[in-house]
């Protein structure tokens, strides 16, 4: 499993203590195209505390896609505005998976 960012020094027992508050774990898309290809990727999961704004964790992916995105055509302005749509509405929820992944091991 990747790198889980924001989880440094939590123990268990304060993870299922923020879960429960409603903290999630999420993951933002980005996108970037090279002359005719375009890519689209996620980046490392965050940890999301509950009432934590995940704005400032998106906006270097929202500014990796506005800037780097749209150029291939037709799928890098496709990616772009998927990218920017789940970004801007806090990143893609991935906090049953993590959890469902943590329990198996």
């Amino acid at each position: 499993m990747s790198e889980i960012v924001g989880l440094e020094g939590m123990t268990v027992g304060e993870v299922n203590k923020e879960i429960a508050n409603g903290a999630k774990f999420v993951v933002f898309l980005y996108c970037f195209s090279i002359i005719i290809l375009s890519f689209k990727r996620s980046s490392k999961i965050y940890f999301i505390k509950a009432g934590e704004s995940t704005f400032k964790k998106s906006l270097s992916f929202i500014l990796i896609s506005l800037f780097l995105g749209w150029w291939g055509i037709p799928w890098g302005i496709i990616y772009t505005v998927q990218c920017l749509f789940t970004n801007l509405r806090g990143g893609k929820d991935m906090t049953a998976q993590v959890i469902a992944a943590l329990r198996q091991t």
